[in-house]
């Protein structure tokens, strides 16, 4: 197999990727994050996801680690493991958040169910109405692109902190990444984020045909970042080999299954994969999902961060278990509760430079990584998890 990398590529990269922080800060951002009260009570806190989805729980973690070193919350143990159950995380909350500042509503969580088209109608209706109406609600947490979609409107002006969305510019959800078209609106953003990680990918490679998986709908080409790899590959001179897997209005097994099969097919069709967000892409899923590509000695790219490469994917831009992240967000939350008008803050942000790798995989592919990758990787895994 034959790679290459760039240098030069791989350092402009980490220049864009080193700041963990947002840019050209406002005078809203120049408010406190530190913690207040809410004329004398405790702000209330709402939360709303289209569906169980594991990242929703990492960067709701983050989060609230994020509030913590604020001081807006008591040192608090998080569960290892993601709860399973619908609201099951946000219902620990509840029960263990110790603060003078903040409550975890008991009737807090919404959710559209495992991503029902059906039921997210009736979710949003009722939410936007309970928003509205009963005043009971100071901030919402909305996780997601389906989340961010149904509150980023003028049916109501409640606060709400969008996260985990893969282009909220691109589904709608906000104006422009200077403007989020709403008042009570933030939603982060992060510039030709999957534009880098394939360019990354391209200049360690080389490829010539990147095999990639998603469903056909609107949605799920922003949560696969169609338009940036698209983008990516007309400059780039490279051919996208596509395979089709519904994740809406199917069951999980049966968005797992088709996702598996997917992943077989590229096995045999691509020299490359870029692994991208895919609700059938799973800690259940994945390792057969990988398994022809190892097999098959095809390079692998996680669009997810490291821990998709932990369990066995060769490579990605990893996420640092989303620490910054989750303190942008924490920050976010507290300086509307200061006073500052969520429009008003910024919403671009940069992540910081780590690179993960899996040596593991790289030795069954018969890849042997470059002194520049190795120097250049801050997540290095000698073994593949099974989780």
């Amino acid at each position: 197999m034959r790679m290459k990398f760039s240098l030069l590529a791989m350092l402009g990269l980490l220049v864009v990727l080193a700041v963990g922080q947002p840019v050209q800060a406002s005078d809203a951002d120049r408010l406190p994050a530190t913690p207040t009260l809410n004329d004398g009570k405790k702000w209330r806190l709402g939360y709303y996801e289209g569906g169980q989805y594991p990242d929703y729980e990492i960067i709701l973690k983050a989060t609230v680690r994020g509030l913590i070193s604020l001081g807006w919350m008591e040192p608090l143990e998080l569960p290892p493991e993601n709860d399973p159950t619908a609201g099951g995380f946000w219902n620990y909350l509840v029960e263990h958040a110790v603060s003078d500042y903040l409550e975890f509503l008991p009737d807090g969580y919404h959710s559209a169910g495992n991503f029902d088209r059906d039921l997210r109608v009736t979710t949003r209706e009722a939410l936007i109405r309970r928003l509205k109406q009963n005043g009971d609600i100071d901030l919402m947490i909305a996780m997601g692109t389906w989340a961010g979609q149904d509150l980023a409107n003028d049916n109501h002006a409640v606060p709400v902190v969008v996260a985990s969305t893969s282009d909220p510019i691109g589904s709608g959800i906000i104006k422009s990444a200077e403007d989020s078209g709403f008042d009570h609106v933030h939603a982060k953003v992060e510039p030709d984020r999957y534009a880098r990680q394939v360019e990354l990918f391209h200049d360690t490679i080389g490829f010539t045909r990147l095999g990639v998986v998603y469903e056909d709908s609107a949605e799920g080409r922003t949560f696969a970042a169609i338009d940036a790899i698209e983008n990516t590959a007309a400059e780039r001179g490279f051919e996208i080999v596509r395979c089709l897997a519904p994740f809406n209005d199917v069951t999980l097994q049966e968005a797992e299954a088709r996702v598996i099969a997917c992943y077989e097919e590229l096995s045999r069709s691509a020299d490359a994969v870029y692994l991208t967000v895919h609700r059938g892409l799973n800690d259940n899923s994945l390792p057969h999902a990988i398994e022809p590509l190892i097999a098959a000695e095809v390079p692998s790219f996680s669009m997810l961060g490291e821990t998709e490469v932990r369990q066995g994917v060769l490579m990605s831009v990893a996420q640092g278990n989303y620490i910054y992240v989750g303190q942008f967000h924490a920050e976010t939350i507290g300086r509307i509760f200061n006073g500052a008008k969520p429009r008003d803050l910024s919403q671009t942000w940069l992540a910081p430079a780590k690179i993960a790798l899996n040596l593991k995989t790289a030795e069954l592919i018969g890849y042997d990584p470059p002194v520049d990758i190795l120097m250049a990787s801050d997540e290095i895994f000698q073994t593949i998890s099974t989780r």
